[in-house]
């Protein structure tokens, strides 16, 4: 019989290579969800473990904080505009209904800051810091996002404004819009009457204890759609949402116990008891929306599902492979007057990782062999006709080293052996391609 640490053991080397080297295709249906499942929880708590996804929840929580009184001033005063501004406070006490009585108190006491907040008399430098910590809110967000999904940069600065006030201004909106729509729809004479038929009736009870969690679902599942600086897939963005969704809501019947058992806190804290159990379940909940955007990208991206977190190294011939590939897709579509292609129309064409293409068009851009459109998200195009550029140039120009590698390998000491070998290699291949051009291997009868 096995003690504990042979159970361990056997546990952690099942997780560590058995899980790992198992051929999915040589087992039936059920054995290879399972192992599928296996890996995606493995992975998805070795991301949490890693400590990034809570220490960005907790910047979070700090950006709220600073940010919420002015979104909620600037939310009040869009739902004013169309006279639903009242239906706030009941959309607050759910948001923190975890914490019981507490939470009541939190809502009225930001409740009496936004009405007390007078926005004429901030001015116009007063309006546009206010407006500037709600999107810097957002941004927040975005940048997060932007980790999970391995997008290396955020909005321009144009889209970021125009973007994330639309949200803010519409979305107070389209929220306030569905929950009356769905308590209209509840209290009409057709809903009313099918209530008394069963089971449409039960049924009908239980969809509407559903639709709180189901708002939640479809805002988490927004939320991972729009604010990631590259795209998603709706398919992985609602997986995440339902997973993200539940979690919250689960979380919250579970901090509910918490923080009715947590009256003993404030013989310790005071006054000060409160907040602490805000910014505690405000923590709990940034991480539980972390953590739904990165199962999204898992069930996007399940080639990354594997036992190393470190990116795999590229060979020096896939990485100079790909990068040809990529040239050659942009001149292509440039030569047979296609639309000009962006990351993911690249990545879509390659079957390639956004990430690496992402890298391909940036080493090729900065060698001036590609320029950038001002679309969003940006296209790209060849920089010269495609006739003008021999393949020699292009190899010459992939192969360059930047300026922290001419550093480098100025530094080296080298030998006249190996310098010898290398001029060879690069005079045989010139010799080999001669004058082909990047349009002949291009063009339609190549």
């Amino acid at each position: 019989m096995q003690g504990p640490t042979g159970v361990y053991g056997s546990i952690r080397g099942f997780l560590l290579n058995e899980l790992w080297r198992v051929d999915l295709e040589q087992l039936s249906s059920v054995q290879r969800w399972a192992y599928k499942s296996i890996r995606f929880l493995f992975v998805l708590v070795r991301e949490i473990s890693q400590g990034q996804l809570t220490l960005r929840a907790m910047s979070l929580v700090y950006t709220t904080l600073l940010s919420m009184v002015p979104l909620l001033a600037v939310s009040f005063s869009v739902l004013k505009a169309f006279g639903v501004h009242n239906q706030i406070e009941p959309l607050l006490y759910n948001l923190v209904a975890p914490l019981g009585e507490q939470g009541h108190e939190i809502v009225l006491n930001l409740l009496d800051f936004v009405e007390n907040m007078k926005v004429g008399v901030l001015g116009s430098v007063g309006l546009a810091l206010l407006l500037y910590t709600v999107v810097s809110l957002i941004q927040k967000v975005e940048v997060s996002f932007n980790y999970v999904w391995r997008a290396k940069s955020s909005r321009p600065i144009s889209r970021r404004f125009s973007d994330y006030l639309s949200v803010i201004m519409v979305g107070p909106v389209l929220v306030f819009s569905a929950m009356g729509l769905t308590a209209s729809m509840m209290n009409s004479g057709i809903v009313q009457a099918v209530l008394n038929i069963e089971p449409f009736g039960s049924l009908l009870v239980l969809l509407s204890r559903l639709i709180p969690l189901l708002l939640v679902i479809l805002a988490f599942t927004f939320a991972y759609v729009f604010v990631p600086n590259t795209r998603v897939s709706f398919g992985s963005a609602f997986v995440g949402g339902v997973v993200g969704g539940t979690l919250w809501q689960a979380s919250g019947l579970v901090f509910a116990e918490f923080a009715a058992g947590s009256t003993k806190y404030a013989a310790i804290y005071s006054g000060f008891a409160i907040l602490i159990m805000f910014m505690i379940w405000l923590y709990v909940s940034w991480l539980i929306l972390l953590i739904g955007a990165q199962v999204a990208f898992y069930h996007q991206y399940p080639e990354r599902i594997r036992l190393s977190d470190q990116r795999v190294a590229l060979s020096g011939r896939f990485r100079e492979q790909l990068t040809l590939l990529v040239i050659f897709q942009i001149a292509r579509a440039f030569v047979s007057k296609a639309p000009p292609m962006t990351v993911d129309a690249l990545s879509d064409a390659l079957q390639a990782p956004p990430d690496r293409v992402g890298e391909a068009v940036e080493l090729l851009a900065s060698r001036d062999l590609l320029v950038e459109t001002s679309s969003e998200p940006p296209e790209y195009l060849v920089a010269r006709d495609p006739a003008t550029v021999t393949i020699t140039q292009l190899l010459r120009a992939i192969r360059s080293p930047n300026e922290e590698q001419a550093v480098m390998e100025r530094r080296v000491v080298s030998t006249a052996a190996v310098d010898e070998l290398l001029t060879g290699i690069d005079e045989a291949v010139t010799a080999q391609l001669g004058e082909r051009t990047l349009r002949d291997c291009v063009a339609p009868d190549a």
